[in-house]
């Protein structure tokens, strides 16, 4: 078997958890299999590695934070080989430059495109464990790039899916998918099977399990998944195209994403062709928009709202203040008090009354709702931020979801 096994920063956070790891996927190693390791950054390091950078330039460049990034998880890969060799078993570390992995040139978000498995399958044929830099990648400037927070997920995938791999595994520091963020919501259950799109849809939301373009290319793909901890042996969550029947619950998890803020375009025309200026604008300059809400038009004008993450929101309101006179609206306004909860399930489609469920619940804890948005297995509410926990706990507990 091929086996490709991804450990976030908190697996590999310190000496004993790099040893940890190592004699994991050694057993697997010794036990006749092939493996892939994808490591992320140690523990926090990537966050020590922005403060030194805003330490010299505030402001820097995308191009000069992804050369910066990439030295956490070069740190990681290099530390599990020699912590493997220590152990007795031959490893290499290899970086996005060794393998290749190419990737599209918009630093700080790239995707994959294409990855050279030569100089894998090379090393895997003289019967090494190879160590594989997470998160990063390769554009056609041969500059690195990054793929996001949460990237390295993606990189597993995507080795797994080009080396045709018979398992892909992703350790995290919490042993599986849960019904919500279990920090948050201390009735929250561990889930046995949750299907690709409701995995896509929760990662999408808020739930910081997964990276959202790993289980949309596992699904693409038909990359089997399993998420456990790294910490212990527990089965964990399988992540796959079709849960049983008996495994199925009306809602499967609810989610909370607190990096969103709302933009409001007061005054646009009235006219055919002016939304499609207006998302087309942003979309040019590779800024994402959730939730869209547009009111009925007035005296020739309407309002449109909508939401984008958190770290887009500088470069979104200078962008449409930049083209207010060619999009034609009065003014841009902005909230960043406001949070996203969804709750997911593919039990939705055959079930009416589930929205109302959801609203009567967040009328009971007089939560106020600023924007809706559904699809056939999930509904997504704006609420205010101060809200948001609470109104997240009383969901989660109206559709029972801390029920055996």
């Amino acid at each position: 078997m091929l086996i490709v096994k991804k450990f976030g920063g908190t697996s590999v956070a310190d000496k004993e958890r790099i040893f940890n790891v190592a004699k994991r996927c050694i057993r697997d190693y010794q036990n006749g299999n092939d493996v892939v390791v994808v490591l992320s950054a140690m523990g926090k390091y990537t966050d020590e590695l922005i403060a030194k950078a805003k330490e010299i330039n505030p402001n820097p460049s995308k191009r000069e934070m992804d050369m910066l990034f990439t030295i956490g998880e070069q740190m990681s890969v290099s530390l599990m080989a020699m912590a493997m060799d220590a152990l007795g078993v031959r490893a290499i570390s290899l970086n996005a430059f060794q393998v290749t992995m190419h990737t599209t040139s918009n630093y700080s978000n790239a995707r994959l495109k294409k990855i050279d498995t030569e100089r894998i399958r090379r090393e895997l044929d003289d019967r090494k464990i190879v160590i594989v830099t997470g998160f990063q990648g390769i554009n056609k400037y041969n500059d690195y790039t990054t793929l996001g927070r949460g990237g390295s997920d993606t990189t597993a995938v995507a080795l797994a899916a080009a080396l045709h791999a018979d398992a892909c595994e992703i350790y995290t520091d919490v042993d599986g998918v849960y019904t919500a963020d279990p920090r948050l919501v201390p009735t929250a259950r561990k889930l046995n099977a949750i299907t690709y799109d409701e995995m896509l849809d929760l990662a999408t939301l808020g739930a910081g399990v997964l990276h959202n373009r790993s289980v949309e290319m596992a699904k693409k793909y038909g990359v089997p998944l399993v998420v456990r901890s790294s910490l212990n042996e527990s089965e964990g969550t399988v992540v796959k195209e079709v849960v049983k029947k008996m495994e199925r619950m009306l809602i499967s998890g609810v989610a909370l994403d607190r990096d969103a803020d709302r933009i409001s375009v007061i005054g646009i025309k009235d006219a055919p062709g002016s939304a499609f200026k207006l998302f087309n604008t942003l979309a040019k300059k590779n800024i994402n928009v959730d939730i869209i809400i547009q009111s009925v038009g007035r005296e020739g004008t309407k309002d449109i709202s909508f939401t984008v993450a958190h770290d887009n929101l500088k470069e979104a309101i200078e962008l449409l203040k930049e083209y207010q006179e060619v999009l034609g609206f009065e003014r841009v306004d902005y909230n960043c008090e406001v949070a996203k909860l969804s709750i997911v399930g593919a039990g939705m489609m055959s079930n009416p009354g589930v929205a109302a469920k959801m609203f009567e619940c967040l009328y009971n804890e007089n939560v106020n709702i600023n924007m809706i948005a559904t699809s056939e297995i999930r509904i997504t509410v704006l609420v205010n931020s101060e809200d948001a926990v609470r109104a997240m706990n009383a969901v989660h507990g109206a559709f029972g979801l801390a029920e055996a």
